[in-house]
């Protein structure tokens, strides 16, 4: 169970997904009881996904998409912190994915929360900060939409610190990994990889 694609193909095959589900003709690839037992004896993703925890970007419906098809690390804001970058790690050096996505999406609350500011309860406030660079990027770029401006700086962003974490970048020297940014739009259910 190699994987044997490459970063752009591997995008292609995002792509070829998510225009399925734009188009409401998924074909629901690997989710039967025959591809459950043969993950079981290994994983073989052949891309990793950054995406925020937003219920409205089910990661896998979107790209139309099966079990152990793809290795998707969720977290509000789609930020990166030590353990999300482990996470991500392991899917390039363990699972070898060729490809890894950074997902940002139209209308992101945690984006929007950063924003608004103000007083936030509990560990909101360490989300708030993490959120804090690209928020001041899109603060200088022309046009009115903050958030959006700064959803995408966010992408930016976050490919960036992971493609520039130790192990990540040798591997993209080498030629073994890819990593991308994308959007989501929550209106058309459209990726556009950026």
């Amino acid at each position: 169970m190699a994987n044997l694609l490459t970063g752009r193909e591997a995008i292609t095959k995002l792509q070829e997904g998510n225009k399925r589900f734009t188009e409401d003709k998924r074909v629901h690839p690997h989710q039967g009881v025959d591809r459950r037992l043969e993950v079981m004896k290994g994983q073989t993703p052949f891309a990793a996904i950054l995406g925020c925890s937003d219920s409205r970007v089910p990661l896998k419906i979107i790209f139309d998409q099966g079990i152990g098809d793809l290795f998707v690390v969720r977290v509000a804001g789609n930020v990166v912190d030590d353990i999300v970058l482990a996470s991500i790690e392991y899917a390039a050096e363990h699972l070898n994915v060729p490809l890894i996505v950074v997902l940002g999406h139209q209308n992101c609350g945690a984006v929007q929360a950063a924003v608004q500011g103000g007083h936030a309860p509990g560990h909101i406030p360490a989300l708030m900060d993490a959120l804090q660079p690209a928020l001041e990027e899109a603060r200088t770029q022309a046009g009115d939409d903050l958030v959006e401006k700064a959803v995408r700086a966010n992408v930016r962003l976050t490919a960036d610190a992971i493609r520039n974490s130790s192990l990540l970048s040798q591997l993209t020297r080498d030629g073994r990994v890819e990593v991308v940014g994308a959007y989501y739009s929550l209106e058309t259910g459209r990726v556009d990889f950026l």
